[in-house]
């Protein structure tokens, strides 16, 4: 259908009509072009007018959330750090953790804690659970030194502690029977770490001073963990309970034990406290009571939890208490049952109970075979348990025996300590054998263990019983140095020596006395050797030692007063040369002047005739060289002012 063309331009003008919108009044519209470049300049200047008066939207926009947000504060330097997630052991430093994992596996602790120390500061830095592995394998060999040692770099590194850095460390303070460090470090851990206690910690704590016969300051310290919400721990309060039969007091276990059961709601089904609970019934003299305990605990309808701590508390019950052979069929049923990883009912602490239950029944070669046999139920004995049976063994004349367990130490990764030494040192002096305590004590030393005095003193007291003065001396001469030696271990040597007539050798020790300024030659020791001297008419020999030593400590700090006044010298002449004269004046030309000046004067003096006025003229030309002589010695004064104030 076509339409004429009134009619299109009709209906063109109302589609033009409905779909214009007039624009709004605070928005003016572009033109695209201007007739003249002057237009367009006078268009630019009233924008430019109206953006001053009225800024556009995106501005404001962008504006209203800058002006909503609070500026942030600086973070606080003294916050505690907030320890690391299990979830940043990925990547590189998962697989540095494996690593040093794979070390600690092999007994390689030291390459451990080096490779840990490195990498600190390099680009794979280690988690805090890569630190606690390596610490706990330390603690698990009793090598306090290193873990503290390896405790303080990562702190001084940054590198932030959590609850079970401080479970490790609360360890082996309360191992080093160091109670009171322990604890202060438990109340640094409530009021600094941005985390609580866990029961662990309080675990460590109670058990540690239990052992260290602390038993109320224990009580206490369960008294405070209750107290923080925590809930009854059967485990805590079983070490409470081996601290009242410590003290032998059955009324306080069965106390704790009534405690519990109300905690508990009535029946504890916690195995690990029917040990002490028997132990309070058998100072009771209950032995009827104590094994129906045992029968409620292992029976065969026994609905009590066992785990393998519990089954040594209550083996140990039933060894200490008469009960032997009920223990080792109890001990054969643990054994039986156990099965490693769905089920343990033996540990190392299981082995430790029998040798100890087999020694007290003189049975000896059992003892050795059962703790031989531990490596079949996948347990590793340590150096505590290897202590414990050669000091059986030792101290019922068994030396041979105890010597094969040393060697089977190292064929099993086990690191001796000092008390395995002692132990062996003290056998040997008791079979007469001076000669292999002595190696002993050597190669303690080689081991870079730390002998302390007592065991020092021990063996030069054997080898001096022998006659052997001279080795005495010897290992003297070596560990002078590494140990502070009391007045008492000086006179026992001194008087070794003086006994087999070598005085010579006393005054040698005299003098590395007094010329150690770290050492000190009491009055009551220069008493000593003036009397044994006196006996052999060489006191004065004393004396001219000590004159001797003194004129040498003079000489030496002469000498080094000299050497210190030498450099002075030298630096001050050396920044002398660097800088310019003028500075300080030239003191040559200075003298040259006042000598010709001098000359011209007395010339002057030889022309004039004499006359009254000639002294006084005299005088007055000695008075004007006096003065020069003053002005020239102030201007040496200036400069050696000036040049120390340089050297300065």
């Amino acid at each position: 259908m076509a339409l004429s063309k009134p009619v299109f331009f009709h209906f063109l003008k109302t589609l033009t009509k409905s779909h214009h919108h007039p624009p709004p009044s605070f928005l003016s519209l572009r033109l695209l072009s201007f007739a003249t470049p002057e237009e367009a300049a006078a268009e630019r200047r009233r924008r430019k007018r109206r953006l001053r008066i009225e800024p556009p939207l995106n501005s404001l926009r962008h504006s209203q959330p800058q002006q909503q947000q609070q500026p942030r504060s600086p973070p606080n330097p003294n916050a505690p750090k907030i320890p690391e997630n299990v979830s940043v052991l990925t990547g590189n430093r998962l697989n540095l953790h494996n690593r040093i994992l794979t070390l600690i596996r092999q007994n390689d602790l030291e390459e451990a804690a080096l490779l840990t120390r490195h990498s600190i500061y390099s680009n794979c830095r280690p988690t805090i659970f890569t630190c606690n592995a390596v610490m706990a394998a330390l603690l698990r060999q009793s090598r306090y030194s290193e873990l503290l040692s390896l405790h303080r770099f990562i702190t001084q590194a940054g590198v932030a502690a959590n609850v079970v850095t401080h479970n490790l460390l609360i360890n082996a303070y309360m191992d080093c029977r160091k109670t009171d460090t322990a604890l202060e470090h438990y109340k640094q851990l409530i009021n600094d770490a941005p985390f609580n206690p866990s029961p662990t910690t309080y675990r460590i704590l109670i058990k540690g001073l239990v052992d260290n016969s602390k038993v109320e300051r224990a009580m206490e310290l369960k008294d405070e963990m209750l107290s923080k919400g925590l809930a009854p721990d059967p485990l805590v309060y079983s070490y409470l309970m081996s601290g009242q039969v410590k003290n032998s007091n059955p009324d306080g276990v069965f106390a704790l034990y009534d405690e519990l059961k109300e905690k508990l709601g009535g029946s504890v089904s916690d195995g690990v406290v029917y040990g002490n609970l028997m132990k309070g019934y058998f100072l009771r003299g209950m032995e009827k009571e104590a094994m129906e305990c045992y029968e409620e605990a292992v029976g065969e309808n026994s609905n009590i939890r066992m785990s393998a701590v519990a089954f040594n508390s209550v083996l140990d019950a039933l060894s200490k208490n008469g009960k032997f052979d009920e223990a080792l069929k109890l001990f054969d049923k643990m054994t039986a049952e156990h099965n490693p990883p769905r089920k343990l009912t033996v540990n190392l602490g299981s082995f430790n109970v029998m040798v100890d239950g087999y020694c007290a029944q003189g049975r000896f070669k059992d003892a050795i075979a059962v703790f031989n046999s531990m490596g079949e139920k996948r347990c590793r004995s340590d150096t505590l348990s290897y202590n414990n049976l050669i000091e059986q063994l030792c101290g019922n004349g068994m030396l041979g025996e105890a010597e094969e367990l040393y060697k089977g130490m190292g064929e099993k990764g086990v690191n001796p300590d000092e008390f395995t030494f002692v132990l062996l040192m003290e056998s040997c002096f008791k079979d007469n054998r001076p000669d292999d305590a002595a190696g002993y004590f050597r190669t303690m030393v080689d081991s870079k263990l730390r002998p302390n005095l007592a065991v020092y003193n021990t063996l030069i007291e054997g080898l001096v019983k022998v006659g052997k003065v001279d080795e005495a001396k010897s290992f003297y001469d070596l560990m002078v140095e590494k140990l502070k030696m009391d007045d008492a271990s000086y006179e026992f040597m001194m008087k070794a020596l003086f006994e087999v007539g070598k005085a010579d050798e006393v005054l040698e020790m005299v003098g590395g006395l007094l010329r150690d300024e770290g050492l000190e030659f009491s009055e009551e020791l220069q008493e000593f050797v003036k009397v044994e001297l006196s006996k052999e008419g060489r006191e004065e020999d004393l004396v001219k030692l000590m004159e001797d030593v003194e004129r040498e400590k003079a000489e030496a700090a002469a000498k080094e007063a000299e050497a210190a006044e030498k450099a002075k010298a030298s630096a001050r002449a050396a920044v002398a040369s660097l800088l310019p004269s003028k500075l300080f004046g030239n003191k040559e030309g200075e003298e040259k002047s006042e000598a010709a000046s001098g000359n011209a004067d007395e010339g002057k003096e030889g022309i004039v005739a004499e006359t009254p006025l000639a002294d006084a003229s005299a005088d007055g030309v000695l008075e004007d060289e006096a003065m020069k002589g003053e002005n020239v010695s102030e201007v040496g004064a200036k400069r050696d002012v000036t040049s120390e104030q340089i050297t300065a």
